[in-house]
């Protein structure tokens, strides 16, 4: 799909040759341009280009959060020909060197919003780095703390017209987002242009994208839903419109502010406004798509946002960062669609063109029609697997019996109807949840924890269980002599915050399965009976 060699800064420039003075960016009222959006991206790229050392991998790391740097920081990189890095100021500054550390990349791009935090996260790091700031116009302090690095202020920028755009292998990775681990460390899942490129090319034909849409940007850039918001909206001239602090709070205010046409969430973020009292019927007709991904969907919140978004297409859209962004979707009818929903759940649905379904049993051999299973999902969108770990990579992308290429293993547990109909979600198959959206693998709590506490055994729930995952985390310690308030704090310096456990319990003994393994179960039931 789409012309041969073409990668995800593509569809951008392209937009800024067609589109120039139409609005990128939409940021607290104020419009940004395609025509300045280049220029600034631009002029980062030829500083990168000029100062930064070839030595390290293809990568530009981001630090920033919802500024025009921000985005004018992930399009240098690609325009340099390298893969962005986002790293997210409300993760521990700990979590965020990790992921500098385990990307390589030589080269950081710091928005205003972020000094302070920067400090933090240079803190330990030996290997060096150039580290633009174009927001500020002096660094002399943080570089005579930090003289192992090169600081460029704003005013040491090159210009626009320096930058020239190099050759950039559609193989080569677009972008690297770190997700959570079972070991205890954060995976980097690599994306290739030719993954992205895809995507984009799928969705925006799906969708008929414009340059009069307005697509909101509510995910966190270390999500990798962002990547459609961006990507998608830019590759058809449209505008990405951010909420302010005070629309994140209440994001129904986005939708009426930014004029938007595209709504793009999680279910949580929908749930929250539905209990707000938002998703009063027709409250939000310039809509014309409301799209959810990254949980489970639940049918009264659908039917929610269909009452509310009455001239909208509403869909459900399924995928693992592993598969990019997205690889199934369900079109929402309100006629139809309940009757083929299950659990309180809108199915994920059929794959998008050129995406291969398989539902497995243990041997990785298709179960019949109406017989549960594990989902692996093969095409174009597979991605490059984990950076620099070949053992994990191995294990989450395979070859089934009597299939050519590689499918990726989702863990997620799905049936198709044996009547036909559309692809139905179960839940998960290993002990990972979603909360806030996120991706957790409890096992990297459980690791943090063992750590912190001193102890031999941790256990990590997610807990109150909802539609979509969890709305937070339990744990359980074995018995220990540290006390949990020092426990917290070291958790508060590693994980991010949904990942914070909301309890910790202790106790003496483990409820154990016949198997010897921790009870898990009984665990959740304590929990029931306690509520």
């Amino acid at each position: 799909m789409g012309a041969p060699g073409r990668t995800l800064r593509s569809g951008f420039l392209r937009a800024c040759e067609r589109f120039a003075e139409r609005p990128a960016l939409w940021i607290d009222g104020a419009e940004v341009s395609y025509a300045e959006l280049l220029r600034r991206g631009a002029a980062i790229a030829a500083t990168l280009a000029r100062r930064a050392s070839g030595n390290d991998p293809p990568l530009t790391a981001v630090l920033a959060q919802r500024s025009v740097t921000a985005y004018a920081g992930i399009l240098a990189a690609l325009l340099r020909g390298h893969g962005f890095v986002p790293l997210n100021p409300a993760f521990p500054a700990a979590r965020a060197r990790q992921m500098l550390e385990r990307a390589a990349a030589g080269a950081l791009v710091v928005d205003a919003g972020c000094v302070a935090y920067l400090e933090q996260m240079l803190d330990g790091i030996e290997r060096r780095l150039v580290v633009l700031l174009p927001d500020s116009h002096a660094v002399g302090t943080l570089a005579e703390r930090w003289s192992r690095h090169e600081f460029v202020a704003a005013g040491e920028l090159e210009p626009a017209q320096a930058w020239t755009p190099g050759p950039v292998d559609p193989n080569e990775v677009a972008y690297l987002l770190f997700t959570s681990g079972s070991t205890g460390q954060p995976k980097g899942v690599a994306v290739a242009h030719r993954n992205a490129v895809h995507f984009v090319d799928t969705a925006v034909a799906r969708y008929g994208i414009t340059e009069t849409d307005r697509v909101s940007q509510i995910f966190d850039l270390t999500f990798d839903l962002s990547v459609f918001d961006m990507f998608v909206a830019w590759e058809r001239g449209a505008c990405v419109c951010c909420p302010s602090a005070k629309e994140k709070l209440v994001p129904s205010s986005l939708i009426g502010n930014a004029r938007l046409s595209v709504w793009f969430s999680v279910p949580s973020t929908g749930v929250l406004l539905r209990r707000l009292g938002k998703l009063q019927p027709g409250a939000y007709p310039g809509l014309r798509l409301v799209l959810f991904c990254g949980e489970a969907l639940p049918v009264e919140l659908a039917q929610a946002w269909a009452a509310a978004a009455p001239n909208a297409v509403l869909e459900n859209l399924y995928g693992p960062t592993e598969v990019t962004i997205a690889c199934t979707v369900y079109r929402w009818d309100s006629a139809r669609s309940p009757a083929e929903c299950r659990g309180g759940l809108v199915p994920i649905g059929d794959p998008l063109p050129g995406m291969v379904v398989l539902v497995v049993d243990d041997s990785l051999r298709e179960v019949a029609a109406g017989d549960a299973g594990e989902l692996l999902m093969g095409g174009p969108q597979v991605t490059l697997g984990y950076w620099r770990d070949p053992e994990r990579t191995a294990a989450a992308f395979s070859t089934p019996p009597g299939h050519p290429e590689i499918f990726y293993r989702t863990g997620d547990r799905v049936c198709r109807p044996a009547g036909g109909g559309p692809l139905l979600y179960l839940g998960r198959l290993d002990n990972q949840v979603k909360i806030q959206g996120y991706r957790v693998e409890l096992e990297e709590v459980e690791a943090v924890l063992r750590e912190a506490a001193q102890v031999e055994t941790a256990v990590a729930v997610g807990w109150p269980l909802n539609a979509s995952g969890a709305d937070g985390i339990v744990a359980f310690l074995g018995s220990g002599t540290v006390d949990l308030e020092v426990v917290r704090q070291s958790l508060r310096q590693r994980l991010p915050a949904y990942m914070l456990p909301r309890t910790i319990h202790r106790l003496r003994e483990f409820p154990l399965t016949a198997h010897g393994k921790v009870d898990r179960g009984a665990l959740r039931r304590t929990l029931e009976e306690g509520a």
